[in-house]
């Protein structure tokens, strides 16, 4: 489990080639790259960086050293794109947003001028 507060360590892409080319390249296994670049002995250590060797080299041979570019955390939108306005529609909008703006300041001074009023009764009472 992540510890709190800690941030993911993120690998450059040219790290991520470096690592999957010296395996291929070297012919080692999965635990031996983890040794060689993270510096790890217990098996508890290699573990998780194993999983991470796999995916990067799954990564690189469905897609190749171009895989590495492309960002793959967070969620993928999955809503349907958005449709642009009509140029009408978007002025309608605005004009309204300015009126309801207007509307919110004179109700608000209004509020105000009302309060003053009770305040002035209840001293004089």
């Amino acid at each position: 489990m992540k510890e709190k507060g800690r941030k993911n360590k993120k690998y450059s892409p040219e790290f991520k080639i470096a690592v999957i080319m010296d395996m291929r390249e070297n012919h080692l296994g999965y635990r031996e790259v983890t040794r060689k670049y993270w510096g790890l002995k217990t098996e508890r250590e290699t573990s998780k960086y194993v999983n991470r060797v796999i995916k990067w080299e799954r990564i690189y041979l469905e897609e190749g050293e171009v895989g590495f570019m492309t960002e793959r955390r967070g969620r993928k939108s999955t809503g349907r794109p958005k449709k642009p306005l009509s140029k009408s529609v978007e002025e309608d909008l605005i004009a309204e947003n300015q009126r309801l703006r207007m509307e919110i300041e004179y109700l608000k001074k209004l509020d105000a001028l009302v309060r003053k009023e009770e305040q002035e009764k209840n001293k004089k009472q």
